[in-house]
């Protein structure tokens, strides 16, 4: 395990060594927040694919392929199909927008500020939870690697985040995730994937040993898929972590045709994990859980030295959920809720200059404490994450869609359908459980019906607003951030 060891120990100390070349280039609020808006096709495909593809598709869509066979494949390829939706139909626009949030967005095109303030909570606590939930995650694989106790493993994988996410900000993260993105490219699809099939005979022993629904593509259930869409889907489409990715684009092109790209390789890692998780199951047929599958697979089966580098590959996994979730939900805090509270509280339009960058940084440091702190108070993932989804499609997905595809959307309409869904959501969570199905489903019906009929009841959002936001959408109108002079930075891809 020597050798194991000390691929894990320099891919994380490669880690902190990002985090401090990206705080050498994030010198100004944009450099910070959305790596000053310049990734090329190469960087923007490979950092959205790793902030997408986390430890849930990684260890959890292995476990699903124990437990179902190929179609287990369909949570992943439900992200992908996401990844692609939004990249070939709304991220040019939404790149175009020039904001750093979701909420921002809102604000742009209902006018008024109202509807960016609740949706900046809701989109905060979803980012907060998914951020706790990718961080849970570092007990699995420092388990596997040096038996380590599990707190002790999420103050580690925690500490590691947090630390190249404060120091650089997006172009730490962006840095990191292209390492993690080959990383993973190359222990799942390029190693385990291969090497998992011959262990378990190929293909035609695979299909000898398994019964016929492990080759079913639709045998995992219908209204599992269905839920699968709804969930996944809808949520890359309007999750503050996804769009802070679109807005580092360094135009709209890169941002269709890079995304379109990443959103394939989804596609292509979602099958990988369902047949590594079906020859898991030929090898291992008696787990006691499913989600043991790829550690076992991975610690069992592979030679020294290349257990090292797929164990990296699923910590990188985490690691790029975890970082990207860590920065989303300290740009909604700070710019979206605090920086809100601010304005309140002075009353005035000019409040004190203030260094922003070292704000973010600090929000940064701050919520990735308190992700730490969750997360080792917090037992149950699964739960968590649904809430989360929960809270984010049902609350959030009309009022944004809406908002993109509906001239005739007003204010009142998005935050009675934020209200009515985030309400209904939570009700109907504590009265079918947080695991039904019903809750994303009655909550989206409630939320689209609340938006369409409070907005035909109320005046349009005035002419102004829309003309501003039509100008932003084409590409005009938005006020750029001055570029850092003291130092060139190369255009990235």
């Amino acid at each position: 395990m020597a050798v194991d060891y000390a691929v894990i120990v320099i891919y994380l100390a490669g880690m902190l060594a990002m985090g401090w070349w990206g705080m050498r280039r994030a010198k100004s609020k944009s450099e910070f927040l959305v790596a000053g808006r310049r990734l090329g096709p190469g960087m923007y495909s490979g950092t959205m694919a790793a902030i997408v593809l986390g430890g849930a598709s990684t260890i959890g869509g292995v476990g699903l392929g124990y437990q179902y066979g190929l179609s287990g494949a369909w949570m992943v390829f439900t992200i992908g199909l996401g990844l692609l939706a939004l990249s070939i139909f709304f991220s040019a626009r939404i790149a175009r927008l020039k904001v750093y949030t979701v909420s921002e967005m809102l604000d742009l095109r209902y006018g008024g500020g109202r509807a960016g303030i609740i949706s900046g909570v809701v989109m905060w606590a979803y980012t907060l939870m998914l951020a706790v939930t990718s961080t849970i995650a570092y007990a699995t694989i420092f388990d596997v690697i040096f038996d380590m106790d599990r707190g002790l493993s999420i103050i580690l994988g925690g500490t590691i985040v947090v630390a190249y996410s404060t120091l650089g900000g997006m172009w730490s993260i962006t840095l990191t995730d292209m390492v993690q993105f080959v990383v993973k490219t190359i222990g799942v699809l390029l190693l385990l994937l291969p090497i998992a099939v011959v262990k378990a005979g190929g293909f035609s022993e695979m299909k000898a040993q398994l019964p016929t629904e492990y080759f079913d593509p639709l045998g995992i259930g219908g209204e599992t898929i269905f839920t699968y869409v709804l969930i996944y889907t809808f949520g890359m489409l309007i999750g503050q972590d996804i769009w802070q990715r679109v807005f580092t684009a360094r135009s709209d092109k890169v941002a269709r045709y890079g995304g379109t790209v990443a959103g394939t390789y989804c596609l292509v890692y979602a099958l990988a994990g369902a047949v590594i998780g079906t020859a898991a199951k030929v090898l291992y047929p008696d787990l006691a859980h499913a989600d043991d599958a790829f550690a076992t697979i991975v610690r069992d089966e592979l030679p020294m030295g290349v257990r090292g580098l797929v164990l990296a590959a699923a910590l990188a996994a985490v690691m790029s959920t975890s970082s990207g979730a860590l920065i989303a939900c300290a740009t909604v805090a700070n710019n979206d809720i605090w920086s809100r509270l601010r304005g309140a509280v002075s009353r005035e339009k000019d409040v004190e200059a203030h260094d922003e960058v070292r704000g973010n940084r600090v929000f940064i440091l701050i919520m990735g404490i308190a992700v730490v702190c969750i997360a080792i108070a917090l037992n149950n993932v699964v739960e968590a994450l649904t809430v989360a989804y929960n809270l984010l499609v049902g609350g959030l997905l009309v009022p944004i869609l809406g908002g993109l595809l509906w001239k005739r959307g007003t204010v009142h309409g998005a935050l009675a359908s934020v209200c009515a869904g985030g309400l209904a959501v939570v009700g109907l969570m504590w009265w079918y459980g947080i695991l039904a199905n019903e809750p994303v489903y009655y909550g989206l019906l409630l939320s689209l019906a609340a938006y369409v009929v409070v907005s035909l009841a109320t005046p349009p959002t005035d002419a102004a607003v829309l003309a501003a936001w039509r100008e932003r959408l084409a590409g005009r109108g938005a006020e750029l951030e001055p570029e850092p002079q003291s130092e060139s930075v190369p255009t990235p891809g």
